[in-house]
């Protein structure tokens, strides 16, 4: 029976990476984010490589479009397997003056759009005992260094939905865990080459991480490890 792995947030990076290295392992690749052509040409590169792959552009913090999605997926590529959540915005850079429509903007991708995608591949993931596998990052480690650093990069806002990210990650894992479905998170410490946030700094190659993923999927164990 095939795998279907659903790639959200589908980007340059650790998306990609994993895209590649799911797929590599004969899994069919649902790619999904808002930007049509960036999406086209990243299945286009996957098919090259013999993988299996279409695009589903959506927005990932609308639940309503984010529960049709899954069930486009399904009909076109069958049941889902892994569901690996990578999207996130940058809104709320300062809480002191950022407008509450930026903050919960941040959250309906980070965290809603993420509940949708479970509830909607809930039944895919029970019958074939699959995973939630999420992109974490250090910002959300509670630490008053941390904090500093997310006040400095003015993203704030990012470091309160990575924060209620990781909580939901735990809290999915406990409650999924009877019906054999594993959730994991692997949290980002540092900037991933070839991202928005790289300016030439970065120092993670982000085949590593998407080899973390993988490593998690076989393993369903643990349910957080951190790459850095």
């Amino acid at each position: 029976m095939t795998k279907t792995i659903l790639v959200c947030g589908h980007g340059p990076g650790i998306s990609d990476a994993v895209a590649r290295h799911f797929g590599g392992q004969g899994f069919a690749v649902a790619l999904v984010a808002r930007s049509v052509d960036k999406l086209a040409a990243a299945a286009e590169a996957l098919v090259a490589r013999g993988i299996t792959a279409q695009t589903f552009p959506t927005d990932l913090s609308d639940p309503d479009a984010v529960t049709a999605m899954i069930a486009q997926v399904r009909d076109r590529l069958g049941p889902i397997t892994v569901v690996h959540w990578n999207a996130y915005t940058g809104g709320g850079r300062d809480l002191t003056d950022a407008s509450l429509s930026e903050l919960r903007a941040s959250l309906d991708v980070g965290v809603f759009g993420l509940v949708a995608a479970v509830q909607a591949a809930l039944p895919d993931l029970k019958a074939q005992q699959g995973a939630v596998l999420v992109t974490g990052g250090g910002l959300a480690f509670y630490d008053d260094k941390v904090d500093a650093m997310a006040v400095s990069w003015g993203a704030m806002g990012l470091a309160v939905t990575k924060a209620a990210q990781h909580k939901l990650v735990g809290l999915l894992g406990a409650r999924l865990s009877k019906d054999n479905v594993y959730v994991g998170e692997v949290v980002v410490l540092g900037v991933v080459k070839g991202t928005a946030f790289d300016a030439g700094n970065g120092t993670i190659d982000p085949a590593k991480v998407a080899t973390r993923f993988w490593d998690l999927y076989e393993a369903r164990a643990p349910r957080v490890a951190q790459v850095g």
